[in-house]
């Protein structure tokens, strides 16, 4: 048992057992960092905590944000309350010698699913190497995003959630160890997404000093919705109710019950309503400027990270070797999606570009895309290695390259510190799951999130780590790599790991292939990605380097 006294109030915590690689750490769970936004502060920007007397108990979780369980224990259940801005905190010391660097974890799940509890995100792994660990539950979906583009509505909820667990940590990370002026924000596909985010908004400047984005930028296309009021008028018409008005709308979706808001994109166009995933319409908006309200983002991604990310702040980045199997867990019917490819010439169209081009040039682009992954072939099951290939690159590895090299070309006493993720054991998790098993046969890969699984200790029985073994080796080699750069701005500031890391440039592209055995190369992925570059230069290069 151990007490700590926060702005809020005196927080009860307690000195757990590291179960998986020994010793003990202090953990504060379940803090309120702001608010409960319910009633009339559903979709406001989060406000501040009610303080409490007395000692309030620190040592169970939060609720996630009501959701669909996708991604904590994959039930499909309704979980979660719109009572959800709660953070954790685990340190492995209260009164350091010096004040300890800090990492916060966002978490991803597409904007819709998630949470910072320690099932999937444990500590275990992180705070060993003399780090202070927090995660964050925020605000999902139409209750994170809705925009109605008003004043009442401007969008964001859930990005300005992360901004106040941010503040909160600079206010009181001290009195658990940490220092706030050495504090690192990392995530992992939306959650890397955001760290992008705040790279760039000026909410979050001066609230971190690095960032790690694993697996999600803010050029991805899934990170910018598609005409976000439309969406928000057309979930209303969805559940019954016919209005333009952006006052009448917000009274409307402030009344509903909270079960109607989950799951709730609806098409918009015929276009929309024809393909076989729903469009993202609940994500990271361009707010509009009522004079009254803090924005977070202001316009085109594109256009925000050409104006440079927040100066002097250092990065890490990257992606894993096959995140393209990640398609085969959100999206498993494979032979519909053969078909359609067979079918339709546009179908491979990247997203951006079928948003912005004609549909003669979406059927050139279309063909040109499936000349190169498929080539004379019929797309099928014999040469199925190639969708997912150009799923990774469709999802994640194009917008990361861009992201990338954009910032590197107007860095500000930025250095950028880039990787790819290759390691193959056991702990390989989504490729696991038996519907992805069934396509992949005995083939090891990679994929999205698979990397999470070196950094964080899962609470699953499959998941323990055996001393000794190639996976325990891993893992502390990773997490090494993660927290000297949380530490010092550089993952590699000595040659204890055997390791050389420099900096990327747009010029060498170097970067460290994180595998069962790590060696710096350059140019990853080069003939792939420039294929992809030339495309979107001709059609549309604003979104091209």
């Amino acid at each position: 048992m151990v007490q700590v006294k926060t702005s809020d109030g005196i927080l009860e915590g307690e000195l757990v057992e590291n179960e998986f690689l020994g010793g003990q750490y202090y953990s504060f769970k379940g803090i309120p960092y702001a608010a409960p936004p319910v009633g009339d502060l559903r979709f406001k920007a989060p406000q501040p905590v009610e303080p409490w007397e007395g000692v309030r108990s620190a040592k169970q979780h939060g609720p996630p944000c009501f959701q669909r369980d996708y991604f904590i224990n994959m039930t499909l259940e309704l979980v979660g309350s719109e009572d959800c801005l709660y953070l954790n905190v685990y340190t492995p010391e209260i009164i350091p010698d010096k004040p300890l660097p800090v990492m916060v974890f966002i978490h991803g799940g597409g904007f819709y699913g998630g949470s910072g509890d320690d099932d999937p995100y444990g500590p275990d792994f992180l705070v060993p190497n003399g780090v202070i660990l927090v995660t964050m539950n925020y605000r999902l979906e139409v209750l994170g995003f809705l925009c109605l583009d008003s004043e009442e509505v401007p969008g964001n909820a859930g990005m300005k959630d992360q901004v106040a667990a941010l503040r909160w940590v600079q206010k009181n990370i001290r009195n658990f160890g940490g220092d706030p002026d050495n504090v690192t924000i990392f995530g992992e596909s939306a959650g890397g997404a955001s760290v992008t985010c705040h790279l760039s908004s000026p909410m979050s400047k001066g609230l971190f000093k690095r960032g790690i984005a694993q697996s999600g930028h803010s050029t991805c296309w899934w990170t910018k919705p598609f005409e976000p009021r439309e969406g928000a008028i057309a979930l209303a018409k969805n559940l019954g109710f016919y209005s333009e008005d952006s006052k009448e709308l917000y009274e409307f979706f402030k009344k509903q019950p909270v079960e109607n808001l989950i799951d709730a994109s609806s098409p918009i166009n015929m276009e929309q309503l024809g393909k076989q995933s729903k469009q993202q319409q609940f994500c990271v908006v361009e707010e509009k400027d009522f004079g009254t309200n803090e924005r977070f983002f202001y316009a085109n991604p594109y256009d925000v990270v050409r104006n440079g990310i927040h100066e002097g702040v250092d990065v890490m980045t990257g992606y894993t070797e096959d995140e393209g199997v990640f398609w085969l867990a959100i999206f498993p019917d494979v032979k519909d999606t053969l078909e359609k490819i067979n079918r339709y010439n546009d179908y491979l169209t990247y997203e951006p570009l079928a948003e912005v081009c004609t549909a003669s040039q979406r059927l050139e682009i279309g063909k040109r895309l499936k000349k190169y992954y498929f080539g004379n072939e019929k797309a099928s099951m014999q040469n199925f290695d190639q969708l997912l290939k150009y799923f990774s690159v469709h999802l994640f590895t194009y917008a990361a390259h861009q992201w990338t090299k954009i910032v590197s070309s107007n860095a500000k006493n930025n250095k950028i510190y880039f990787y790819k993720f290759g390691c193959k054991t056991e702990r390989v998790f989504l490729t696991n799951l038996d519907y992805v098993r069934k396509y992949l046969g005995d083939k090891v890969v990679v994929c999205h999130g698979d990397d999470l699984t070196y950094l964080f200790s899962l609470k699953k029985d499959e998941m323990k780590v055996v001393k000794g073994s190639e996976s325990h080796r891993l893992i502390e080699k990773i997490c090494k790599l993660w927290t000297n750069f949380a530490k010092f701005g550089n993952p590699t500031p000595d040659d204890s790991l055997g390791i050389q890391w420099t900096p990327y440039d747009v010029e060498n592209q170097k970067y460290l292939n994180i595998s069962n055995q790590f060696e710096e190369k350059s140019h990853p992925d080069a003939e792939e990605i420039k294929f992809w570059e030339d495309i979107v230069r001709e059609f549309y290069p604003r979104y091209v380097h």
